[in-house]
């Protein structure tokens, strides 16, 4: 069921490696945390060192592995919120970067040098950093 989300509050929050805290700032997987929260929904926390790739990539896998999420295709209607996967500055297939599609094309995500932001998922910029989308079904 999608969900209108409240995020105003939290455009330029800064971005802190391992934040979890609005008011301090918060990296990308503390904002998807945030978000879900806001919507009614625990979805797990996990910790990793922004510049651990690998980590990241191996947690974002392991989790959309568990029926927890279900990946949405290509051809449906996104639910909002959906998680959406991307890869910042690495190859294809290595998610290292998170986001939470918030309707009308856009996602917030946070950013080192921006903070929280809200992009289009269609921009050239991110429309091939995307690597998916899936859906809370936990």
């Amino acid at each position: 069921m999608s969900k209108e989300i409240q995020y105003a509050d939290l455009i330029g929050v800064p971005f802190k490696n391992l934040g979890r805290d609005v008011k301090s700032g918060l990296d990308c997987y503390g904002l998807v945390v945030e978000i879900y929260r806001r919507c009614g929904k625990e979805i797990g926390e996990y910790y990793s060192d922004c510049s651990d790739k690998a980590r990241i990539n191996a947690i974002l896998r392991r989790e959309v592995a568990t029926t927890k999420w279900r990946r949405i295709a290509e051809r449906e209607t996104l639910p909002v919120p959906c998680l959406v996967a991307l890869r910042f500055n690495s190859p294809p297939g290595v998610v290292n970067h998170t986001g939470v599609y918030i309707g009308n094309g856009r996602f917030i995500h946070t950013r080192e040098k921006i903070g929280c932001c809200v992009d289009s998922i269609t921009s050239i910029a991110w429309q091939k950093q995307i690597e998916g989308f899936y859906e809370f079904v936990g």
